[in-house]
């Protein structure tokens, strides 16, 4: 018995026969402009070769399988898509897309199978863009050679991209493509790659890309976008987008809400700018201390009082009994204006409700501070009468620094008639009868009593008490001066 019959090979089958069936199952031979799903067998460095499935293996350009930072996208045992370009007995060479002069009957295949094919930007006509097709005129749209709004056309002029055929008609004659639907899907495939990965609480770039008068629009990544409301946008309170962000700003933030929206491949994004960096108040311990002053903006008015922003956000209340010592202040309008800056003083901070009581007056300074050695019992004192009451008269020395002439004592002055008609911003001139620094009261008398007698002698013969000490030694001085004339 042969060889041959001992390996169970018949002796009638011929080595062309063994051949034949070993090519069984692996295709037919491939032409230009096939579409072949390979599978990736060896990677060189310029070329990767892939199995096509047939007696020849094929060729593609490594670069045509990279990324745009130049990273390869498959690797050995990976399947692709690719196009045949040519083929012979020895190689197949393989693209991405289809490219080259071509038929009509590949261009009705890309057509109706969806596949990309190259086209060349030849010249822009009315309405978009001339393109040179698998040896084609070919039309694209101006609003689908790209997914943003095109301004310069001229940018495209003379480069090559794939393109998608929607329409053909006459026999070829009229040929509509885009490459629009190929970049949006593109985008598509990234855009859920990155929503996949995205989850809240995240903290990223984003760039401002629209405001309106409710917030701010952001780019996340491409095709992805979010929206912080005007009240994320800062710590500070502002009136408007604009205060907080500009178009083109790139800035941290923080993912609030992942919303899916039921109907749309887009979920809603909630965004906030001021909680991806630290909450201000958080530093106010450290910072700022009870009796401080510090320059603010008004932020804000309240019937009872005006919050000054002291810092990037962070704000205080100013009550209006906080807002002057030299007049009195009913609404905060009467003192301040919003925008205003001012001098505030820190009077109460309360971190755990983040509040921070703040005073205007305390800021300038309480003129009645001192108002016993300025105004000793005795002296004599210039004012202008500020307002009559059934009580008395009310004397103005100085801004903040009223005196009260009593009726009682109004009675007994030799210029009663004067005083009482005097009529208010007339200047009178008093004598200090008493004074309460810590109640801030003055009690003025006239200088001249009904009798015709000083009430300013009757003042050297009081003892001396706590706001007389300086006016009685005065009155020494000058009693014992007087005696020595006589």
């Amino acid at each position: 018995m042969s060889d041959k019959g001992d390996m169970g090979i018949p002796e009638e089958e011929s080595f062309e026969a063994l051949l034949d069936a070993y090519g069984d199952g692996l295709g037919e031979e491939l032409k230009s402009g096939d579409k072949v799903d390979a599978t990736v067998i060896s990677i060189g460095e310029s070329s990767v070769y892939v199995n096509t499935g047939t007696k020849s293996d094929g060729v593609v350009d490594r670069m045509e399988l990279t990324d745009d930072e130049g990273e390869l996208t498959v690797g050995v045992g990976d399947s692709v898509t690719l196009y045949v370009v040519s083929a012979t007995e020895s190689e197949v060479v393989l693209s991405r897309q289809m490219s080259g002069a071509g038929t009509m009957e590949m261009l009705f295949d890309a057509f109706s199978s969806k596949t990309p094919v190259e086209g060349k930007v030849n010249e822009q006509i009315k309405g978009g863009f001339s393109v040179s097709l698998l040896g084609k005129r070919a039309f694209c749209p101006v609003s689908q050679i790209d997914i943003s709004f095109v301004e310069k056309g001229e940018e495209f002029i003379g480069k090559s991209f794939p393109f998608l055929v929607t329409r053909i008609e006459g026999e070829g004659k009229n040929i509509v493509i885009s490459r629009r639907k190929l970049l949006e899907a593109e985008l598509e495939e990234v855009r859920a790659a990155f929503l996949e990965g995205l989850s809240e609480g995240d903290t990223l770039e984003a760039k401002v890309i629209k405001l309106m008068p409710y917030g701010a629009f952001m780019e996340l990544h491409a095709g992805v976008e979010g929206m912080a409301h005007i009240s994320e946008l800062s710590w500070s309170r502002v009136q408007s987008c604009e205060e907080a962000v500009s178009v083109g700003d790139t800035i941290p933030v923080k993912v609030l809400k992942v919303d899916t929206v039921e109907g749309k491949n887009a979920p809603r994004i909630a965004l906030s700018v001021k909680q991806a960096s630290q909450d201000p108040w958080e530093l106010v311990g450290d910072t700022m201390r009870v009796g401080e002053q510090f320059s603010g903006k008004v932020v804000r008015l309240a019937p009872f009082g005006a919050f000054v922003e002291v810092a990037p956000g962070t704000e205080g209340l100013v009550h209006v009994s906080e807002m002057s010592y030299t007049k009195r202040i009913l609404k905060p309008e009467d003192a301040v204006t919003q925008g205003e800056t001012v001098q505030v003083v820190v009077k109460a901070i309360d971190l755990e409700k983040k509040r921070l009581s703040l005073s205007m007056r305390d800021a300038h300074g309480d003129p009645w501070q001192g108002v016993a050695l300025k105004y000793p019992v005795g002296s004599k004192v210039a004012g202008t009468v500020e307002k009559k009451e059934s009580y008395g008269i009310f004397v103005k020395l100085e801004p903040g620094v009223t005196g009260l002439l009593p009726k009682s004592k109004l009675a007994e002055a030799a210029d009663a008639a004067a005083l009482s008609s005097a009529k208010p911003g007339t200047e009178v001139t008093l004598l200090v009868d008493a004074v309460d620094e810590e109640k801030r009261r003055i009690t003025l008398v006239s200088t001249e009593a009904a009798d015709g007698a000083s009430n300013w002698k009757g003042y050297t013969e009081k003892p001396k008490g706590k706001s007389e000490a300086a006016m009685g030694t005065m009155g020494e001085l000058l009693m014992a001066a007087m005696k020595k004339k006589k």
